[in-house]
Formats: structure tokens, C-alpha cells, sequence
């Protein structure tokens, strides 16, 4: 955490270092797309001091929350201590993926930031199309959603912060319609006067499937005061309708056939959840999943309490 403060709110699941989407590392995390639609990853040799983190990583999701929350704030404070290699970038990057699965603590996501934003400052890495390459988007994603700080002095954490800046301004223009697996039609601009929650998930998530009850339960405590949850998935029909029907999931489920609006509101990774008040106004976004008590602080920055 060297040079130029970038202090802000300025959140977000493991991708390579060298790439600028989201994949599963060789490690084996699954982190924002289905399995058919990852590339080959790319063999990587971990060194005796790595490979104990590296399984740990891939373990966490297994894990009760509050052994995780301790398990990953150790693990950044361990890959910090690490040779500069390309593997503590790669390790530094995959556990900030999966560190905003949940609530697991400002403190512990501190220590995520501050260990890849040293890793960064270490390997910069250079930009590829025109775009900042992945990390520092997660890294930008962290200070900007979780409330931590970082400090970096690098062209490509500046560009990050702006990319997350100007998605924001797209996703507050954003309109959209989209029919739900009932065959209703829904049109997020003609819900002024409502609090509606937009949540991008798939059926193949694991983030995805673990929010879900809770935004379920928030749905049916809110809804008669003006909630309205918008949950949209890219997938086929005939793998969401028997999944909802399983979950007996009874917010509106929307088919974004052709990804159109996953990319109006620039979606890399799911879960995502944005929150826009009775005015239309866009007050609260996640990077990744949420848990109950995460999703009351959003619906509270709409005026729903």
C-alpha cells in the first residue's frame, strides 16, 4: 500500500492475473460463469511455501462463516509474507474474489485489500484493449463497495476507479424490460413510487443459491410497503423455472435471453444486487453476495426499515 492515497467508499468473485474476465484459477475456483464457458486454465506450479494456501483458498466456501472470516484474514496477512512471484499476485487476486461472499468483517477485508495492493505495487501489470486488467478492478471494487482503504500508485488502479464510476453513471440511466418466467412483462422505469431490488444470479452460482432465502425472506417482509426484488438470469427457461420452483422462490424471475442487460449494467461476476429508491434513484450496489443483515442495510439507504 504505497504512494497516492485513494481513500472512498470505492465492492464483487478468482480471476487469473493476466486476464481481464473472470475464470477459474488452476486452483480450481469457480468464481462468476458456468463451467462450459471457462477457458483451459493454464497449468501453475506452486511452490512448497504456496500450495497450502492455495488449497486453502479453494476450501473456503466449506467453511462456517465465522472460521472463514478468520481463515481469510490470515491467509492475506500470509500471502503479504510471500516471495514476489506471480503466483502471490494470482493468490492475492483469488482470495479477493472470494472474500465479499458474505459478511465477514471490515477488519478481514482490510487485510485482502492491503495484501493486493501490495501484490499490485510489486507486479503492475500492464492494460490490455484499452481496459484495466482484472485485479485492479477488484481491488477498486473493494474500496469503492466494502469501505476499505488502498493506496496505489498505478495509471491502471486510477482507470479502474473511473471505469467503476462511469458503470455506475450507466446503471443509473439503465432501463430495461424483461418478461418473467410467468409470462409478465416488467419495465424498471415504470416503478418510480416502488423500492426495487435487481439481483443478476444463475441457477449454477453457489453465492447466488445461498443469498436467495434471504432475499426471499426480505421480499415477502417488504413487499406490502413497496419492494419489488427483480431477479434476472442470462440461462435457459427450462433449467430456471424447475430450480425456482424447487427453491419455491416467489419474487418475479426474469429471463435476459441474449445477455442485453447483463451487459447495460456492465455484469463480469454474479451475484450482483443494485437497489434504486422510490425516486429511481440507484443508493446501494453489492459486488457479490449478501447476507440478510447486508441486504437490510441496502433497503434502508431506499427508506425501507
Amino acid at each position: 500500500m504505497k504512494m497516492i492515497r485513494l481513500t472512498s467508499s470505492l465492492r464483487v468473485a478468482g480471476t487469473a492475473v493476466f486476464a481481464a474476465s473472470i475464470c477459474l484459477t488452476a486452483a480450481g475456483l469457480l468464481l462468476s460463469r458456468p463451467p462450459s464457458l471457462h477457458a483451459q486454465p493454464q497449468k501453475i506450479i506452486w511452490s512448497n511455501q504456496e500450495k497450502p494456501i492455495a488449497d486453502q483458498i479453494r476450501g473456503l466456501r466449506g467453511l462456517p462463516d465465522d472460521v472463514r472470516a478468520r481463515t481469510t484474514k490470515n491467509l492475506a496477512v500470509e500471502i503479504r509474507q510471500l516471495p514476489v512471484t506471480p503466483n502471490k499476485l494470482r493468490l492475492a487476486n483469488d482470495l479477493a474474489n472470494l472474500s465479499t461472499e458474505g459478511d465477514f468483517g471490515r477488519d478481514t477485508l482490510q487485510e485482502v485489500a492491503t495484501t493486493l495492493a501490495t501484490a499490485l505495487h510489486e507486479q503492475p501489470i500492464q492494460a490490455k484493449q484499452g481496459q484495466p486488467p482484472r485485479p485492479y478492478v477488484e481491488l477498486a471494487q473493494l474500496v469503492r463497495y466494502e469501505h476499505v482503504q488502498a493506496s496505489l500508485d498505478d495509471p491502471q488502479f486510477a482507470a479502474a476507479i473511473s471505469k467503476i464510476e462511469a458503470d455506475n453513471q450507466r446503471r443509473q440511466q439503465a432501463n430495461f424490460t424483461l418478461t418473467e418466467i410467468n409470462g409478465k412483462t416488467w419495465t424498471l422505469k415504470d416503478l418510480r413510487g416502488k423500492v426495487v431490488l435487481v439481483n443478476f444470479w444463475a441457477t449454477w452460482c453457489p453465492p447466488c443459491r445461498k443469498e436467495m432465502p434471504d432475499l426471499e425472506t426480505l421480499y415477502k417482509q417488504f413487499k406490502d410497503q413497496g419492494l419489488v426484488i427483480l431477479a434476472i438470469s442470462d440461462e435457459d427457461e427450462s433449467k430456471v423455472t424447475p430450480f425456482v420452483a424447487e427453491q419455491r422462490v416467489t419474487y418475479p424471475i426474469l429471463l435476459d435471453r441474449g445477455r442485453k442487460v447483463n451487459e447495460l449494467f456492465q455484469i463480469e461476476g454474479i451475484p450482483k444486487t443494485f437497489v434504486y429508491d422510490r425516486s429511481g434513484k440507484l443508493v446501494a450496489q453489492s459486488i457479490d453476495m449478501r447476507t440478510r443483515r447486508q441486504f437490510l442495510e441496502m433497503l434502508a439507504q431506499a427508506g425501507l426499515q
